[in-house]
């Protein structure tokens, strides 16, 4: 990736499809100028990438849409969430910030030290963060103009046993977590995902990650914009932390086209 380039990829699906998958936590890879500022050594700095990043994510979303009946629009971070989180409030709205990891982290998951704690943020948020926030609301914008309505579907996994910087790690861990927003998630959509992933294992809602993503210029104002995280275990798909997929990536895939479909109509 060239320093210019666009740190994300926004890729196009069926003209008609209202669905974005959002892909924002499955990359490993840091700019040479950004792996300045983090203090962990080489070692140190894979064990951590192991355990933070959404291992396969991006490719169960490219799974999915092509195994859907209308391709959904897919927006994936090309960058490790190390570079910025471009799913953290940037502000003190964001109650990660109380274990260093906000949109900007300093800390690691078992909370050491990843970035001196005087840290300025705001080159890494102008460099990254809100270009790629700009981009995804231009996305859902284009996607309204286009089809009148869209459902963000975020892509996550998060591993089986609980990691020191959760904060509410100690709630029920299903083999998929729905996140959920009291404005943006319709009944309706939380229960097609339950049906589809039902094949998978257990699911449940809101433990232990909850919320979901919308642009902040549409967030808790436009209930055309609908939206839902999927949490996946990562022992229902992967060798944790940081392994190779197994054949539960397939069945993944085809849940989450299941899902896409269901909501495309």
């Amino acid at each position: 990736m060239t320093p210019d380039a666009p740190s994300f990829s926004f890729l196009p699906g069926a003209d008609a499809s209202p669905v974005i998958l959002h892909v924002p936590h499955s990359a490993r890879e840091i700019p040479a100028e950004v792996r300045k500022g983090i203090v962990l050594d080489d070692g140190a700095l894979e064990r951590e990438l192991d355990h933070i990043t959404d291992a396969h994510t991006a490719r169960i979303a490219e799974e999915a849409a092509l195994l859907a009946a209308a391709a959904p629009w897919r927006f994936v971070n090309r960058l490790s969430r190390l570079v910025v989180d471009p799913e953290r409030f940037p502000d003190e709205r964001e109650e990660m910030r109380a274990v260093g990891m906000g949109a900007v982290y300093t800390r690691t998951t078992h909370r050491e030290p990843l970035r001196p704690e005087d840290t300025d943020p705001e080159p890494l948020l102008a460099r990254y963060f809100r270009p790629y926030a700009r981009a995804m609301a231009d996305a859902v914008g284009e996607r309204l103009a286009a089809v009148g309505r869209v459902v963000v579907v975020d892509v996550h996994s998060y591993p089986a046993a609980p990691l020191p910087y959760e904060l509410h790690g100690d709630g029920p861990r299903p083999a998929v977590c729905l996140g959920t927003d009291g404005f943006h998630t319709p009944p309706e959509l939380a229960a097609a995902a339950r049906t589809a992933f039902g094949e998978i294992g257990d699911t449940g809602l809101d433990s232990p990650f909850a919320g979901t993503y919308v642009p902040l210029e549409y967030y808790g104002k436009d209930p055309r914009v609908s939206a839902l995280m999927v949490e996946i275990r990562r022992d229902a798909y992967m060798s944790e932390p940081g392994g190779p997929a197994g054949p539960g990536l397939t069945r993944l895939a085809s849940a989450l086209a299941a899902l896409v479909d269901a909501v495309t109509g």
